[in-house]
């Protein structure tokens, strides 16, 4: 999703707790990935592979220069013959430790195994946020979690499109230049759609 359809689902969700929600979520994964160096691991659940959020991490990993941002998706069945970017199957939880992090998105409650091998890479020092619908035992595993329940204002969806977006924004000032192409254009975009001052 582009900068300007990000600025105007922003506007469409202003008076929500959505847009601010996803900014604190979004500062938290990228404060766990940028110093520490090490790897973001994405997760869903057996029925719900986060493909989309994947694909807009990675997105704004390379418009941000942030590659620590690029995930590397986990998934629950590899095929032989799929490329290595896909190919990352439920092992790679089992090995991920300090300095790493793992995004586990789960509308729904993950089944029994991988909840005990994320509850094992948090015990070996992970860092675990969860995007979720709700799950008791998903949230007492994270760190820090975004829930986003099923009869809410907002979708699952929609609300990872808010959190990458706002994980790859250029949140500090920069000393020299006026920005990326895309910084400008994002901050226009959210020039033109903002309210009117209040006249008083």
């Amino acid at each position: 999703m582009d900068a300007v359809r990000v600025a105007l689902l922003r506007e469409v969700l202003a008076g929500t707790e959505w847009p601010t929600a996803a900014r604190g979520f979004a500062r938290t994964l990228r404060s766990s990935v940028v110093p520490r160096g090490g790897g973001l691991l994405l997760v869903g659940t057996e029925v719900y592979e986060p493909w989309h959020m994947a694909a807009h991490l990675a997105d704004e990993s390379t418009w941000s220069g942030l590659p620590q941002l690029r995930p590397t998706l986990v998934r629950h069945r590899v095929e032989p013959d799929d490329p290595a970017h896909l190919a990352v199957g439920l092992g790679r939880i089992e090995a991920a430790g300090r300095g790493e992090t793992l995004l586990m998105v789960a509308p729904e409650r993950p089944d029994a195994g991988l909840l005990e091998r994320v509850h094992d890479a948090r015990r070996a020092g992970a860092t675990v946020l969860s995007l979720d619908g709700g799950d008791t035992e998903v949230r007492g595993l994270a760190h820090e979690a975004l829930t986003v329940p099923d009869d809410g204002e907002v979708d699952l969806d929609t609300v990872q499109h808010l959190v990458s977006a706002a994980a790859g924004e250029n949140v500090a000032v920069a000393p020299r230049g006026r920005g990326s192409f895309r910084d400008r254009l994002s901050r226009l975009a959210d020039q033109l759609t903002a309210p009117p001052p209040p006249r008083w």
